[in-house]
This record gives C-alpha cells, structure tokens and sequence, in this order.
C-alpha cells in the first residue's frame, strides 16, 4: 500500500496520557493510598510503537505541556524508535490521565478519564506544523478519540487528513467510539455527535478500522445475530456491516473489523474479518484447517486493552511489508499480533513480528523457548 521502493512512514497524530493502574487485579480502594502503576498510553502511539517495534518508521504527533512528566511521554516514545520530532509543546493545557482497574472473572475493567483541557484539546489546527509532519510520509493514522474530545480536536484530525489526502498520502482511521468522551457540543448525544463528525472525515480514508460494536455506535450499522453484551457474536454477518460502510463510503478500499466474544473478564474469543472492497472478498482470521473462522480463545488475560491498537498496528505494518501485504496474510498477521497483546501489560505491545510470526504459524502452546 505504500509507494513503489519508498520505505513506508507511517505518521500517527491524537493523545497520549499517563496511564494510572492498581498492581494486578486490585481495586482503587485496596490500592491507595500506597502504590499504583504509571505508564503511558494513547490509541495511536499505541500504534506507533508497534510499527516500531517491527522495525517500521513510525512518526507520531501530539501536543503536550511543556513540563518534566511530558519530557518523560516523549523519552519512552523515543527509547522505542518512534520519531517525536513533529509534536507541540504548548505553554498552556496538561497532560490527559485515564485510570484503569483490572478486571477478573465476572467483573469487568473500568477506565476512568481525566482529560479535560489537555493540551491537544485546546490545541487549535494551525497551531500545528501539518506540512512538516507530513514531509515523507506515506500514510497517515488517526482515530475516533481525537475528535471526540473537543471541537478542536475535531477540526484538527479533519485538517490534517484533508491534508493527507491532497498530498495522495494513504489515511487509516480506527472508529474507536468513547461513550464517555463525545461531550463538547451542548444537546448532542454522545452517538449523534460521533456520527456528524466522523462523517466528515471518513471521505478522506482508505483503510476503516473498527470493533464489533463501533459500527453500530458511530454509524448505525448493526450485525445481524449479534449480543455483544451476552458475548454473542455472528461473525459471518460482519461481512454485510462492512458491506455497508463501504457502500457509504466508496472511497473506502479495505474496512476491517476486530470480533471480540468475551465470555468473561478473563476468557475472550478474539478473531477479526477484513473486507477487500475492490474485490468484494470477505477475509476471516483465524482459521482452522477447513479454512472456516475459529476465534483464538485467550484466556487468563493479563491486559486487553490496547489490543485492538495492536490489531491496527499489525495490520498498517503487514499491509506495507513484502511478505505479508496479501490481505489474508496481513489480516493473520494482524490478528496474531493483537492476540499477543492480551499477555501484556499496559497499553503498548511489547512483541516482535518473530513472535507474531510464529503465532501465525500454529505455534500456540507457549514453551519455553531455549
């Protein structure tokens, strides 16, 4: 997907905040006062670090506070090879904070935000330096989240994909709906406004990344057969929802869509389809030997947020690679790779394209490797 003997650049632009946790499987209220986890996390550095660690440039723009706990967000980003040069530092705004509680068995985790007037919310577009974030790119990556946190945030993901667009730069956008987050227009509903605005930035995209549940959210679009709150999903009918979208958005070439069935806190089935709009073919991962879907089945999760991040990461680094551009093969790739994600914590996916490899190729039993 990317041009012709050009290495792929791939530029990531939305929040990144201090992640706040109790160790393990511990409640706020057992936790604290005492210790608590910090790292950092945001959808699309989420992205970014996993194209880095694969070995792909990555470049990832934000806006931060000028402070010490914001020179950190940027160090870590560096220490994993993503390429900080583009982000702002603003004299005013702070750095956004989500607090996460693990959950177990029937309980399920719970994220808290703490992001108002951060600074990429109040962050006005021309602030920005789009045109140098954008010199040698070859793709572009937002999110949903970015717009729902302010009209500002809004008008500055529309401008940069716009931008993106005039530039003939491929753009992938992951729906990622936040019911919590889509609050700045007074007398919206938080579906209403998210479908308004994403509306107005998906023309400019051409590979659609979503969960199970964001189509119906943001755009209306509801599976057949499907209970996500029972953990029941139709996987086949996944294929007529991207269907839709594409035909809502014919500028769309692939619309993929992550299908999770959680049975509990604990044991999910994970697998996801890839719509190939040129061709009309529906790709399903992962497969058993009578090719038909088959869901890995995780279970004893150890973080599963951040995966579908590591599904998009997977999937803009296959698609842009040699070996796995096949939409097939980048959709197992992609798969594997957020399958992982599930035995890391924290946001960011710690693991190397060998050990998504091997996932890929049926080596599933854990061994210890000597």
């Amino acid at each position: 997907m990317s041009a012709e003997n050009q290495p792929a650049t791939i530029l990531g632009f939305g929040e990144i905040m201090m992640r706040v946790a109790p160790p393990g499987h511990l409640r706020f209220r057992q936790a604290m006062p005492g210790s608590v986890d910090i790292t950092f996390a945001g959808a699309e550095a989420n992205v970014c670090v996993s194209l880095a660690m694969y070995g792909m440039q990555s470049r990832y723009l934000t806006a931060l506070p000028k402070n010490p706990i914001a020179d950190s967000v940027v160090a870590v980003l560096r220490q994993l090879g993503v390429d900080t040069s583009p982000i702002l530092r603003r004299d005013s705004g702070r750095l956004g904070v989500y607090f996460v509680e693990t959950g177990a068995n029937q309980r399920s985790s719970a994220v808290v935000y703490d992001r108002d007037h951060s600074a990429i919310s109040l962050a006005a577009p021309a602030e920005y330096d789009f045109a140098a974030a954008l010199d040698g790119a070859t793709w572009v990556h937002v999110t949903g989240i970015t717009p729902s946190l302010s009209e500002n945030g809004f008008a500055s993901t529309l401008e940069l994909v716009r931008m993106a667009k005039q530039r003939n730069l491929g753009v992938s956008c992951d729906l990622n709906f936040r019911n919590k987050l889509w609050r700045w227009r007074p007398g919206f509903g938080a579906k209403q406004l998210a479908h308004e605005c994403m509306s107005q930035i998906l023309p400019h995209v051409d590979l659609l990344v979503a969960n199970e549940e964001d189509a119906a959210d943001v755009l209306g679009i509801h599976a057949e057969g499907t209970a996500i709150e029972h953990g029941r999903i139709h996987a086949r009918a996944y294929h007529r929802v991207a269907e839709t979208i594409a035909e809502q958005f014919p500028n769309l070439s692939k619309v993929a869509i992550t299908l999770r069935e959680s049975l509990s806190a604990d044991h999910n089935n994970w697998g996801a389809m890839l719509l190939d709009v040129p061709t009309g073919r529906a790709i399903f991962a992962p497969v058993d030997e009578q090719d038909e879907y088959r869901p890995y089945e995780i279970r004893h999760i150890v973080d599963r947020v951040g995966a579908g991040d590591a599904f998009g990461g997977g999937l803009l680094y296959a698609l842009h690679s040699q070996e796995y551009a096949a939409p097939e093969q980048a959709l197992h790739f992609a798969v594997a790779a957020s399958c992982l994600k599930h035995s890391i914590k924290g946001d960011f996916n710690y693991v190397t394209k060998e050990e998504v490899a091997s996932l890929v190729a049926g080596m599933t039993s854990g061994r210890v490797r000597r």
